[in-house]
């Protein structure tokens, strides 16, 4: 297809795979596409790949910008950090007012922030946006959760629109709000992402220890993506069970070494609570499992000399299989909780004015936390925009208090028989604790003016004022 005398509607520098697909994506809406490697032969490889789209492979970055459409419209798709800024630097001289750079990477959201300023004191326009969904998505349709301007997302949302997943007829893509507000959903929504993927290693882990085969799990795990369970990460699960290696022809699953890897976003979501005050202790247990996975020499050496009991789980199957659907259903529940909380307080004390419910409907279709019960979070946030927790939300409390017996039953019955489930664990302390009208922190409350003199407030006087006692001395 002759390109040569039109110029593009989009741009896309870095034809990783994720890249790739994307440039794919969006020309298959109908619209011509330019892109630009660091290394050339990947964007000749790519052209040549791919005979009669609307493509313009282009070797020099110059070529690339004359080549586009005003105002340009530039996606940047290489690895988070110092390659984005590199990137940016050599394109500033080259671009005009109004221009726009997209940043699809998973940056860190105070780095989105950064450059946002940046770019805006030279007259470009600046959006960060996540995009989630792994390479199916980039090529069939992610979830894409776009901070920035209104105005700009003006301007993007025709082809935003049109890349993105739908469901129902709704593309899985809203302007989340101003500045780094997209980069920061997209964290929390990985950082749930990893508490998901937790939970049902657990459920692996129950299975495994009960005497489950694979197949028998993957049955399992097929069967509850047809109900209420319903997700990506469900279903692919199923599959990956049910895989056989052709080297041994044993379950692929069993021949994976057990140390998980992290890309960080997991982490930055635990240091972003922390400094809001926040509670994500579910997501926090699965971060943690993931390091404490990464230590198996001395897990396997620990082994040998600690002890604990051998795991006996006489329960029946079917019993089992049920009371494991409560735990992760109730578990899964506490995720999303804690991850919208986060959300919600980071939106409020930035400003940024998020859609909890657009935000829940987006992922939806596309990305990787895709599930049927996303729904149910919209509903709740439509139902009461300013709910204060979701477990509060009617579908949500009926369920928690239905599930929670099983829930129970299984925590209990890990901890009995020495299997580790900390993100199940996590999840039912942190339902116990809010639930509880009160706690021991009033013992706290008091070790703290003991040694520091930090004063406490009294049930029986008004809320605001503040006590001091004057303790017994302690005689070492």
């Amino acid at each position: 297809m002759n390109t040569a005398d039109k110029k593009s509607d989009f741009g896309l520098i870095g034809l990783a795979v994720m890249g790739q697909n994307l440039v794919l994506n969006v020309e298959s809406r109908g619209f011509q596409v330019s892109v630009y490697n660091r290394t050339t032969s990947v964007t000749d490889a790519f052209v040549a790949k791919n005979p009669g789209k609307k493509l313009v492979g282009c070797d020099t970055l110059e070529a690339f910008v004359q080549s586009l459409a005003k105002p340009r419209k530039v996606m940047v798709m290489v690895k988070a950090g110092a390659p984005v800024d590199q990137v940016i630097e050599q394109l500033i001289p080259l671009l005009e007012k109004d221009d726009i750079v997209i940043d699809g990477g998973n940056s860190l959201y105070t780095d989105t922030e950064r450059r946002d300023a940046y770019l805006s004191g030279k007259g470009l326009r600046f959006i960060g946006a996540g995009v989630s969904g792994g390479e199916e998505g980039a090529r069939k349709g992610p979830a894409i959760m776009p901070g920035g301007p209104a105005s700009t997302w003006e301007v993007m949302k025709p082809i935003f629109e049109s890349i993105a997943a739908k469901v129902d007829g709704q593309p899985c893509v809203i302007h989340i709000g101003p500045g780094g507000a997209g980069h920061y959903v997209k964290m929390i929504h990985n950082g749930i992402e990893y508490g998901d993927m937790q939970l049902i290693c657990e459920a692996y882990a129950l299975f495994k220890a009960a005497g489950f085969t694979t197949d028998e799990m993957a049955a399992v795990f097929d069967q509850w993506n047809e109900g209420d369970l319903q997700s990506y990460l469900i279903q692919i699960t199923g599959k990956a069970l049910a895989q056989k290696d052709p080297e041994t022809g044993k379950p692929l699953v069993d021949v994976i070494l057990d140390k998980a890897g992290q890309k960080g976003t997991g982490q930055w979501t635990l240091i972003n609570a922390a400094e809001q005050a926040v509670v994500i202790s579910t997501i926090n247990a699965a971060v943690e499992a993931r390091v404490l996975s990464s230590q198996k020499k001395q897990r396997v050496a620990a082994s040998a000399v600690l002890q604990g009991p051998a795991p006996a789980l006489s329960l029946e199957k079917k019993a089992l299989v049920d009371k494991v659907h409560d735990a992760l259903y109730a578990s899964k529940v506490i995720s999303y909780t804690q991850g919208f909380d986060l959300i919600k307080t980071m939106g409020e004390k930035r400003q940024w004015g998020l859609d909890l419910g657009g935000i829940a409907s987006i992922w939806r279709g596309g990305c990787i936390i895709r599930a049927r019960f996303l729904n149910r979070i919209t509903e709740a946030y439509r139902g009461d925009a300013a709910l204060a927790n979701l477990m509060l939300a009617p579908f949500f409390k009926e369920l928690l208090n239905r599930t929670q017996q099983n829930w129970r039953e299984v925590v209990a019955l890990a901890v009995s028989n020495g299997i580790p489930v900390p993100a199940f664990s996590a999840s039912l302390a942190y339902y116990d604790s809010y639930r509880s009208a009160r706690l021991p922190a009033n013992l706290l409350q008091a070790q703290r003016d003991f040694f520091g003199a930090h004063t406490y407030e009294r049930v029986d006087k008004p809320e605001g004022e503040f006590f001091h006692t004057e303790w017994p001395e302690v005689i070492e």
